[in-house]
């Protein structure tokens, strides 16, 4: 009589945590990188780890699938990541994941049809005014929620503010009585940037009939834009916010918190703004940066001639 003899192999189980210590170890010992590199590649791991974390809880590193690192690279561009900065990240993904098949801890790299972003200055998609009117009307204000999106859509489309700054936004820092917010940029440069009355009455009940209601956790306090648990809301938070909003909407663009700047941008140029008054509300470094929004100016003015112009 044959006797059968099962042998069980354990699965490989792995966090994010331990994942990003052994590549830690690995980058350190087998290929001598500095401390800086080092911080920078696991820095990148960090990001992914954090954005599976919020609509894959519990997924481990060894069993991320190629379309949700796709997902994650449509993330990036989401959220207003340079494509330098975008491909810099995927390259550290690539090296993670070449790392764990080394170790034999995965059979099949993920990242092997990942593509990085073309370096090339591309035109971003914008809203017109009609279709951020659309938005902001299918935000439910009966909810707190809501309230808080509501004041968040008018503030970034009325000052053209990156989504961190409006995320480091503190109550000191909205001056109402002059129409104007301090921001802290890139560079820890700060400026002051015009609101506009729409928002600052969004801002207004926000703060006063929402806000006031939230729990603070202590180093939260004095920040404006907090989640229901009293801390700061996070960068992906205000992503979805976005995305839920234009699913509802049914727009086909690309679109998402970045997209309000480029907007605010256009409108102000499309409408006679001066270019150099833009690129301080904004906060380029470099006036090359904002004349980007002169070429989307300029296939506006074409699309005018086209329809109207009668030699056209």
């Amino acid at each position: 009589m044959d006797i059968l003899i099962f042998i069980f192999i354990p699965l490989v189980v792995m966090t994010w945590k331990e994942a990003i210590e052994q590549f830690k170890h690995f980058l350190q010992l087998e290929r001598s990188m500095s401390t800086h590199s080092v911080s920078a590649y696991l820095s990148d791991i960090s990001k992914l780890a954090q954005y599976l974390d919020v609509d894959n809880k519990g997924i481990s590193p060894l069993n991320v699938s190629s379309s949700e690192l796709k997902k994650f690279l449509e993330y990036l561009g989401g959220m207003g990541i340079a494509s330098r900065s975008q491909a810099r990240i995927i390259s550290g993904v690539k090296s993670f994941y070449r790392f764990l098949l080394f170790e034999d801890l995965i059979e099949q790299d993920p990242t092997t049809l990942l593509e990085s972003p073309r370096l090339g200055r591309k035109l971003p998609d914008i809203l017109s005014v009609s279709e951020i009117d659309l938005l902001l009307r299918l935000i439910d204000h009966s909810t707190p929620e809501g309230t808080r999106n509501r004041a968040i859509i008018e503030t970034l489309y009325s000052s053209g503010l990156r989504v961190s700054e409006l995320l480091s936004l503190k109550i000191a820092d909205i001056h109402a009585d002059i129409g104007f917010l301090r921001v802290l940029g890139k560079g820890n440069k700060e400026r002051l940037v015009p609101i506009g009355n729409s928002a600052l009455k969004y801002l207004d009940i926000y703060i006063r009939d929402v806000r006031t209601h939230i729990p603070l956790r202590p180093g939260h306090d004095k920040v404006v834009f907090l989640n229901r648990r009293g801390t700061t809301l996070s960068r992906v938070s205000v992503y979805n916010i976005v995305k839920e909003l234009v699913a509802s909407a049914g727009l086909k663009k690309s679109i998402s918190p970045h997209t309000f700047r480029h907007s605010f941008a256009t409108h102000l140029l499309e409408g006679g703004a001066d270019l150099r008054a833009v690129q301080q509300m904004l906060g380029h470094e470099s006036i090359t940066t904002t004349e980007i929004y002169t070429h989307l100016d300029r296939d506006y003015l074409r699309q005018v001639i086209t329809e109207f112009h009668p030699r056209s």
